[in-house]
Order: C-alpha cells, then sequence, then structure tokens
C-alpha cells in the first residue's frame, strides 16, 4: 500500500483566488482566514474554513437566526465533506455534504504541491463571483 501524506489534520495559512483574466488577487475569506482540512485513514475528508469577527446572532437560539444573520454566516463560511481519493499529484474529494448545495454528489479536483510540513491546494479554472480563476490555499500539517 502506497504510503497517503495527506493524513491527517492541516491549518489554513492562506487562501487566495488568481483571476485568469488579469491576475488580480482577493481573498475571498479575507487574509486572515482561518480554517482546517482532515484526511483520515479510511478515506474521509473534512473540510472547514471561516472569516474572522464573523457577527454573531442576537439570539443564542441555533434555529432562529434572522435571513440577514443566514446570508451573513453563510457569506463567511465554507465547508464540505465526504471521501476522497489521493492520486499523487492530484486529491478528488467526493462530495457529499457541503454548505454550498451544488457541489453535493460531485467531486471537487485539488492539484496537489506537498513540500515539507506545507501542503498547497489549487484548483483548476472555475467560476468565482463571475470570473474564471485558481484558487490557492496553503495549509500547515498540525
Amino acid at each position: 500500500m502506497v504510503s497517503n501524506p495527506l493524513i491527517g489534520t492541516w491549518r489554513l495559512l492562506s487562501w487566495e483566488n488568481r483571476s485568469l483574466e488579469d491576475g488580480q488577487v482577493s481573498y475571498p475569506l479575507g487574509k486572515d482566514a482561518t480554517g482546517y482540512i482532515m484526511y483520515n485513514e479510511d478515506g474521509y475528508m473534512f473540510v472547514a474554513i471561516m472569516a474572522p469577527h464573523r457577527l454573531p446572532f442576537a439570539a443564542d437560539d441555533l434555529l432562529s437566526a434572522t435571513k440577514e444573520e443566514e446570508a451573513q454566516a453563510e457569506e463567511t463560511y465554507v465547508s464540505y465533506c465526504g471521501r476522497y481519493d489521493f492520486l499523487g499529484d492530484m486529491v478528488v474529494h467526493h462530495v457529499e455534504m457541503s454548505l454550498f448545495p451544488n457541489w453535493i454528489g460531485g467531486d471537487q479536483e485539488r492539484l496537489v504541491d506537498l513540500r515539507g510540513n506545507r501542503l498547497t491546494l489549487s484548483t483548476r479554472a472555475l467560476l468565482l463571483r463571475g470570473m474564471q480563476q485558481t484558487a490557492h490555499l496553503i495549509w500547515e500539517h498540525v
């Protein structure tokens, strides 16, 4: 069996998107976004990323947010999970649950660049905010 260097917990160091049209760099959840991605030996993965300083809901009731509060929470958080296949220079996430419902039942491919305790996961071109962009997430092994 081939060793899988992805197994473990990784902390987000940075997430930047690069426009393919003009090369402009953006930070979808801010330069100081936080998050974790976990790859288990049993073939499951989970990722959660959020913007810092998210606004709390007025009520301390998980299911009683206003529409505005729900929208703000959704805009500042990304999460999905499911099975994965590590293919060496690529990992395929088979999305079973996601905050973004369009990904459920589909695959998310990420290009893998592993150097020491740093893992960079990048996308091929995808549509983000109406522009073709690539996403580059740098993680550090915890």
